[in-house]
């Protein structure tokens, strides 16, 4: 085991946008239950520190590589793009208009006879937006790794819508459960 692989070194996964979950959780579970830190209770404390270190490390990997925007955000930080910090790129007026209509009817839903009705429909929209930026980032993925000199800014441009729809869809998802 090294932290200083990549996640997918690390988790014995192909380096790839495409990941299978069942693989993943499987290859995670397998090294939680290696790299326990209760397996190491008996050894030196240096040997305890590493195998903290490691299952952070493991638990860190999983959480990114389960997600389709971590998994992107992660995939871009390895070829030096940061999505995490202020972006460096411009999303096109349209949709930020969008995002703005969207907030306009997530408030109409919360007013409405039936909010829970109107919120789930509203869930379901975000949920194949969210589905459909992934989609579209593993096409463009795929092709930006077969490229002599690839250009990652309309990746980290999908990131960036990704990363609104995701939030929305959450945002649902919390109004929900204040509903229940």
């Amino acid at each position: 085991m090294d932290i200083h692989q990549n996640y997918f070194e690390f988790l014995g996964l192909p380096l790839s946008y495409t990941v299978d979950q069942t693989e993943l959780t499987r290859r995670y579970r397998e090294l939680q239950r290696e790299l326990h830190p209760d397996r190491y209770a008996h050894l030196s404390e240096r040997e305890q520190r590493m195998a903290v270190q490691y299952t952070a490390y493991l638990n860190e990997a999983y959480s990114s590589l389960k997600s389709p925007l971590g998994r992107a955000q992660y995939l871009l930080s390895l070829q030096g793009v940061d999505t995490l910090s202020e972006s460096r790129v411009q999303l096109d007026p349209m949709f930020l208009m969008e995002q703005m209509e969207l907030r306009e009817a997530l408030e109409e839903a919360q007013e409405a006879s039936d909010p829970e009705e109107a919120l789930e429909e509203l869930e379901g929209q975000a949920q194949a937006t969210v589905t459909s930026l992934a989609d579209e980032f593993a096409l463009l993925w795929s092709a930006l790794q077969s490229s002599e000199e690839a250009d990652f800014t309309e990746a980290e441009k999908l990131v960036r819508k990704l990363q609104f729809a995701v939030k929305f869809h959450k945002e649902i998802e919390r109004l929900l459960n204040e509903l229940d």
